[in-house]
């Protein structure tokens, strides 16, 4: 099967989106990963949504973790203020995750060996056209075993 048929919908923010929009979506959809396109539609980053997590934990805790232990709940509430008025191009790491994508006729297993260097969940699909590049959807780490365990027989 090729990545055009692999390929399913999947929520995504705008590099112009606010950053606690992507919050949000990561938190309301359950997923994975986070997927940023650019202002032209174009793949920008995908990160994983442990990588947000750590975006939102100060530098002192995680500097030394046995400050998380004594720091209650009623903190939390303010580590999302640092969201406030940021974009998502101002708030994801600046180690930033490349994303990773193919084009429609990329078969599974390319797709699968990409996903494994890349280490992130999922893989855009991406088809040019005169316009320049349009999203035609994911593959994540899921769906692709589900295919591969249907073509293998559920060994």
């Amino acid at each position: 099967m090729i990545a055009r048929d692999l390929a399913e919908p999947y929520p995504h923010v705008t590099t112009d989106d606010p950053a606690v929009d992507a919050v949000r979506l990561l938190a309301e959809h359950d997923l994975a990963a986070l997927l940023v396109l650019d202002s032209d539609g174009t793949p920008y980053a995908v990160v994983p949504g442990s990588q947000l997590v750590r975006q939102l934990v100060p530098e002192y805790v995680m500097e030394d973790p046995l400050l998380a232990a004594v720091i209650d709940d009623r903190y939390a509430d303010g580590l999302t203020e640092d969201l406030a008025g940021k974009s998502v191009a101002e708030w994801i790491p600046r180690r930033t995750f490349k994303p990773a994508f193919v084009g429609p006729e990329a078969g599974a297993l390319q797709i699968a060996a990409l996903m494994a260097r890349s280490h992130v969940p999922l893989v855009a699909v991406v088809d040019r056209d005169d316009d320049g590049r349009r999203l035609v959807g994911v593959v994540s780490a899921a769906s692709l075993m589900r295919h591969l365990l249907d073509v293998g027989g559920k060994a």
